[in-house]
C-alpha cells in the first residue's frame, strides 16, 4: 500500500492570483494578490521563499510572521491566515496596496488631497503610539515600503520584520542587510560613543519624519534632503522639524506629536479627521451625538475620497439604521453615497435596507423615502415594488398628515411603471378616486388630477375608458381653481386616449361649461382645449380615413409614446416647486412668513354657480361612484395630527395671497367654502404654457397646508391674475356681469349671504333676552314668597313653647 503526502500549499484555502506581484518592497517578502477559494473575496498574500544559506533572513521572516499574527490594532495590517512549510512562508492579510503604488496612482488620477494625507499620517502615528506606549516595541522599519493602503483608503502599518522589544529582553535590533532600509536610520545610530542617547521612540520618530518627507516629495535619495521641507504643508513643517532634529531627546512621543498636530490650526485638525475619529467611536456615542453627526455628514461627503465614502461611511450608515435606531437622518447621506456605487453593489447593499425602511411607522422616515424615491427607483424590480413596497406606500393615502398624502401622490409617478395590473388599475385608482372627491386639501386634489394625467398611459384600455373622462370632468367642478385647470390640462394631455364620440359627447360639453368660469386662467385653458378638440374633430370630418390613425391609442394596451413622456415628467414631479413637506420635517425651522389659506373662489356678479356633478351612470368605476361632497368628519387641525415627532411649524409656507400685487377691481361677492376644506394658493409661479404643440404639463405640484381662515384684508381668489405674468390693461368682460336677486326671491341653497346670518343673530339675541327676563321675574317671585313666610311666622327659639 502506498501513502502519498498531502501538499499543504494545494490544501491552503487561499490561492495566489496569476497576475504578477504588486511589488517587491525592500525586505524578504514579496506581495501578491490572492483570493479566498470558498468565497472569492480578495486578499493580499505575502510570500517568502526559504533559500539555502539565508538562515538569518529566514529567522527574520518567521519573527515577522509571529508578530503580525499576534498584534491586533485597527492601524496595523490585519492578519487573516498563514502557512508555514520548509520551503515557504505565506502570510494572508486584508487586501492592500503598497503606499508607494497608491500615491503614484493617485497623482496620475489628479493628485492627492491633503485631507487624505492628513488622515493617513494620523493612522500611522497612532499605530506607532500603540507599539511604543502600549506594547513597548520598537518598529525599527518605518518607511514608505512598510505602509499599505486598503480599499477604503485607510493606511496600515506593516513591515514588522525588524521589530524588537524596547525593554531589551529580546536582544538588540536585528541586522537589516538591505541598504535601501538602512538609509532611514537616525544619525545617532552611527555614533559609536553612545553619547547621543534618546528616548525609546526617538529612532522611530526620525523614521516617521522620513516617511512624511517621502509622502509629499517622493522617494528619499539621501538623508541630507531632509533639511529642505519641500512640499510639506506649512502647518506641518514645525512638527516635522522636531522629528528630524539632530538631538534625539527633543523628538516628541507619538502621542504628543498627535496632540500637537491636532491643536487649532494644526495639520490634523480638519473635518475629515474628525469624521473618521467619530466613526471609530460611533458605538459608544450618545444618540443625540449620532443624530447631529449624520445631519452634518451629508454636507461633507462631497469633499471626502470616494473609496472612503463607499467602504467606510456606507457600512456605518447601514449599521446605524439596522442596529442603532438612527432613523430618517441617515437617508440623505445614504443616498448620496449610493450614487458612487455600481448597479450591482447598490442592489446588494442599499436596496435591502430601503425595502426594510418602507415598513417603518416613523412619519419622518416615510416622507424622506418618498421625497428621495427618484434616487433609487431604477434599482427596484417589479416584484419587489408590488409585494414589499407598494403595500406600505398606499397607507400614505389614508394618513391624517397632508404632507404624507401629498408625497404619496407624487411618488406614484415613479412607481406606476412598475405596478402590476391589480395594484395600478384597481388599488391605486380606488385611492385616487377618494382623494380627488373627498380630500379636504385643494392642492392634494389638484395633484391627484395632475398625477392621473401623467400616469394615464400606463392604465389598461378599459380602465382608461372608465376612469379618465369621469375623473377629469369631476376636477373641472372642483372649487379650487388650480384643480379645474388641472382637469382641463389632463383632458388635453391625454387627448389621444379618447374616441371621437367621447370627445364630442363627453369632453366638449364639459369644456364649454368652463368658458364662463369665474377664474380667467380656467377660461383661457378651456378655450385652448376646445380649439384643440374641435380641430381634431374637424380633421376627421374632412377626411374620415384618419379615424383609425387618430384612435389608434384608444384601445391599445398601453401607449409607449406617452409612457416615455411620463418618464420625462417624473423628474419634474419630484423636484418641482418648493414643497411644504420640507418644512414639516425641519428640526430647527427657520423664520418664514406665516401661511394663510387661499379663500374659496368667488363668482363675479352675474355668473351662476357651477353646476353640480351630474349623476353617475351605471358603472363599476370608483371615479363615477364617488359623490361630489367632501368628507368633513375628521378634524383638520394639524395639532391633532402630529405624533411626538418634531415636525416644525405647520404655519410656515411660501406666501399669502394678500401679498399678490396684481389685484383687479372685482366685487366682494364670495362663493361658499366647503366645510373642512382649506385651499392654498396655486403655484402661480409655475405657468401652464401652451400644450397644443407639445402636449405636456408644466404646472408645478400644488402645496397643501393646514386649514385656517384667511386673515383680515386677504382678497379673494377671483380678484387677482392667476396665470398672466403681466397685468392686463383690458377689462375682464365677465367681471361686469351682474345679477340682481328679485325681491322676495328664494336665496340659493348654497349661499352664505349676510342677510341670513343677520337674521339668525337677531333671533338668537331676542330669545336670549326673553329667557333672561323670565329668570329675573321668577327670582323676584321666590324672594317675595320667602319674605312673606318669614314675616308671618316670626323668630322662634329652640325648645320654646308656642303660646296661643
Amino acid at each position: 500500500m502506498w501513502f502519498f503526502a498531502r501538499d499543504p500549499v494545494r490544501d491552503f484555502p487561499f490561492e495566489l492570483s496569476p497576475e504578477p506581484p504588486e511589488g517587491s518592497p525592500p525586505g524578504p517578502w514579496t506581495l501578491h494578490r490572492g483570493r479566498k477559494k470558498a468565497t472569492g473575496s480578495p486578499v493580499s498574500i505575502f510570500v517568502y521563499d526559504v533559500k539555502p544559506g539565508a538562515e538569518e533572513q529566514t529567522q527574520v521572516a518567521k519573527a515577522a510572521f509571529k508578530r503580525l499574527k499576534t498584534l491586533r490594532h485597527p492601524n496595523i495590517l490585519a492578519y487573516i491566515d498563514g502557512l508555514e512549510t520548509d520551503k515557504c512562508l505565506h502570510m494572508v492579510t486584508e487586501a492592500v496596496t503598497p503606499l508607494a503604488m497608491y500615491l503614484k496612482a493617485q497623482v496620475e488620477a489628479g493628485g492627492l488631497k491633503e485631507l487624505e494625507l492628513s488622515w493617513g499620517l494620523h493612522q500611522i502615528v497612532k499605530a506607532l503610539s500603540f507599539l511604543v506606549n502600549d506594547c513597548s516595541l520598537i518598529h525599527n522599519n518605518v518607511c514608505l515600503a512598510a505602509v499599505f493602503v486598503d480599499r477604503a483608503g485607510e493606511w496600515k502599518l506593516g513591515g514588522l520584520d525588524y521589530m524588537y522589544s524596547a525593554q531589551g529582553d529580546g536582544g538588540g535590533p536585528p541586522r537589516k542587510g538591505y541598504p535601501e532600509l538602512e538609509q532611514y536610520d537616525p544619525p545617532e545610530l552611527a555614533d559609536s560613543s553612545g553619547r547621543a542617547v534618546g528616548e525609546k521612540w526617538s529612532a522611530d520618530m526620525w523614521r516617521l519624519g522620513c516617511l512624511i518627507w517621502e509622502v509629499f516629495n517622493g522617494p528619499l535619495v539621501r538623508a541630507a534632503a531632509l533639511r529642505n521641507p519641500g512640499k510639506i504643508p506649512k502647518s506641518l513643517v514645525p512638527h516635522y522639524c522636531e522629528l528630524v532634529g539632530a538631538n534625539p531627546k527633543v523628538r516628541p512621543n507619538p502621542a504628543r506629536f498627535l496632540q500637537n498636530c491636532r491643536a487649532p490650526g494644526g495639520f490634523l485638525n480638519n473635518r475629515f479627521v474628525e469624521t473618521n475619529l467619530f466613526l471609530e467611536e460611533i458605538q459608544i456615542k450618545e444618540p443625540a451625538e449620532k443624530q447631529k453627526f449624520f445631519q452634518e455628514l451629508s454636507k461633507s461627503l462631497d469633499s471626502f475620497p470616494e473609496g472612503f465614502c463607499r467602504h467606510k461611511v456606507l457600512p456605518q450608515l447601514l449599521t446605524a439604521f439596522e442596529f442603532g435606531n438612527a432613523g430618517a437622518v441617515v437617508l440623505t447621506p445614504l443616498f448620496k453615497v449610493g450614487k458612487l456605487l455600481s448597479a450591482e453593489e447598490y442592489q446588494q447593499q442599499v436596496i435591502p435596507v430601503v425595502v426594510k425602511m418602507f415598513s417603518s411607522t416613523d412619519r419622518a422616515m416615510r416622507i424622506r423615502l418618498l421625497q428621495q424615491m427618484e434616487q433609487f427607483i431604477q434599482y427596484l424590480d417589479e416584484p419587489t415594488v408590488n409585494t414589499q413596497i407598494f403595500p406600505h406606500v398606499v397607507h400614505g393615502f389614508l394618513d391624517t398628515n397632508p404632507a404624507i398624502r401629498e408625497q404619496t401622490v407624487k411618488s406614484m409617478l415613479l412607481l406606476a411603471p412598475k405596478l402590476n395590473e391589480s395594484n395600478l388599475n384597481v388599488e391605486l385608482m380606488k385611492h385616487f378616486a377618494r382623494l380627488q372627491a373627498k380630500d379636504e386639501q385643494g392642492p392634494i386634489r389638484c395633484n391627484t388630477t395632475v398625477c392621473l394625467g401623467k400616469i394615464g398611459s400606463y392604465l389598461s384600455a378599459s380602465t382608461r375608458h372608465r376612469v379618465l373622462t369621469s375623473a377629469f370632468s369631476r376636477a373641472t367642478k372642483d372649487p379650487f381653481a388650480p384643480s379645474r385647470v388641472a382637469g382641463v390640462l389632463g383632458l388635453a394631455a391625454t387627448h389621444n386616449l379618447y374616441s371621437m364620440s367621447d370627445c364630442a359627447h363627453k369632453i366638449l360639453p364639459v369644456l364649454c361649461g368652463l368658458t364662463v368660469d369665474p377664474e380667467k386662467s380656467v377660461r383661457d385653458q378651456a378655450f385652448k382645449a376646445i380649439r384643440s378638440f374641435l380641430s381634431k374633430l374637424e380633421s376627421v370630418s374632412e377626411d374620415p380615413t384618419q379615424l383609425a390613425e387618430v384612435e389608434k391609442d384608444v384601445h391599445a394596451a398601453s401607449s409607449p409614446g406617452m409612457g416615455g413622456a411620463a418618464a420625462s415628467w417624473a423628474g419634474w414631479a419630484v423636484t418641482g416647486v418648493s414643497s411644504l413637506t420640507s418644512k414639516l420635517i425641519r428640526t430647527h425651522p427657520t423664520a418664514a412668513p406665516a401661511e394663510t389659506s387661499t379663500p374659496q373662489r368667488s363668482l363675479p356678479e352675474g355668473l351662476p354657480a357651477p353646476a353640480p356633478v351630474p349623476a353617475a351612470p351605471t358603472t363599476t368605476s370608483h371615479w363615477e361612484a364617488q359623490e361630489e361632497g367632501r368628507d368633513t368628519a375628521e378634524d383638520s387641525s394639524p395639532g391633532d395630527r402630529w405624533d411626538d415627532e418634531d415636525w416644525g411649524s405647520l404655519e410656515e409656507a411660501e406666501s399669502v395671497l394678500a401679498q399678490q400685487d396684481d389685484w383687479s377691481s372685482g366685487g366682494p361677492a364670495g362663493r361658499p367654502a366647503q366645510a373642512g376644506t382649506s385651499d392654498h394658493k396655486s403655484s402661480s409661479d409655475s405657468t401652464w404654457t401652451n400644450w397644443e404643440a407639445e402636449g405636456s404639463w408644466e404646472q408645478g405640484w400644488q402645496e397643501p397646508g393646514p386649514p385656517e381662515s384667511p386673515p383680515e384684508g386677504t382678497r379673494l381668489a377671483s380678484e387677482y391674475n392667476w396665470g398672466n405674468p403681466e397685468p392686463s390693461d383690458k377689462g375682464d368682460p365677465f367681471a361686469s356681469l351682474t345679477t340682481r336677486r328679485e325681491t322676495g326671491a328664494q336665496p340659493r341653497p348654497d349661499s352664505w349671504g349676510e342677510d341670513s346670518w343677520e337674521g339668525l343673530d337677531t333671533d338668537r339675541q331676542a330669545k336670549a333676552e326673553l329667557a333672561r327676563k323670565k329668570r329675573e321675574e321668577r327670582r323676584r317671585e321666590m324672594e317675595a314668597k320667602r319674605a312673606e313666610r318669614k314675616a308671618s311666622k316670626g323668630p322662634m327659639k329652640l325648645g320654646a313653647r308656642k303660646l296661643d
